[in-house]
């Protein structure tokens, strides 16, 4: 009987150990992870996945916080290389998603009246241009992947870099294309 008793004591000590855990570090580690990831909705996963392993974690820790903070950017960064890369359709889209401009908006037909050809023409120069200003590794990363369809383990298999490097490349220049292009489409709204 006194057994069962002291599994329950454990039991109930652990949970309020637990509760106690997480109440003192919550905060912290949220102001943590919000510092290194730009999707609220991601932070509360990280964080709720930190908590997760401390909680089925069955080694004694030493160093508590120390640990948390060691898991937590553990999960900031395997967050972080499994976050598929952007795509130029991506690069207009609001907090829930949904496109706030779509290029394919510009260009509604295959028509080719005047006034298709011209928006055609200003967005292809306005694209080559801010193509040219980025370096040749992020310019053929982002050409070979977005334009010409190549998919990333085709490219890394031919340059010989690693498939996260590639990701890394062209999400830069897409970060870059998404600025410079931000300019042509104010313009053409505007006027």
């Amino acid at each position: 009987m006194n057994e069962v008793l002291t599994i329950a004591n454990m039991a109930e000590a652990r949970k309020s150990n637990i509760t106690e855990v997480i109440n003192t570090y919550s905060k912290r580690l949220m102001g943590f992870i919000r510092k290194r990831v730009t999707n609220e909705a991601d932070a509360e996963d990280i964080l709720q996945d930190v908590f997760y392993q401390f909680i089925g974690n069955t080694k004694p820790i030493e160093q508590l916080t120390s640990w948390l903070f060691t898991v937590t950017r553990n999960k900031i960064i395997d967050r972080q290389r499994k976050h598929k890369p952007d795509l130029l359709e991506d690069m207009y889209s609001d907090a829930d998603g949904e496109s706030t401009f779509d290029w394919k908006e510009m260009f509604p037909d295959d028509s080719n009246n005047p006034e298709t050809e011209y928006l055609r023409n200003l967005f292809w120069e306005a694209l080559n241009a801010a193509l040219d200003e980025l370096p040749a590794a992020q310019r053929e990363v982002f050409i070979l992947n977005e334009i010409e369809g190549i998919p990333f383990k085709t490219i890394a298999e031919q340059s010989g870099e690693t498939i996260n490097t590639l990701l890394s490349r062209k999400r830069y220049a897409v970060l870059h294309l998404r600025e410079r292009l931000q300019v042509l489409r104010d313009e053409l709204l505007n006027n």
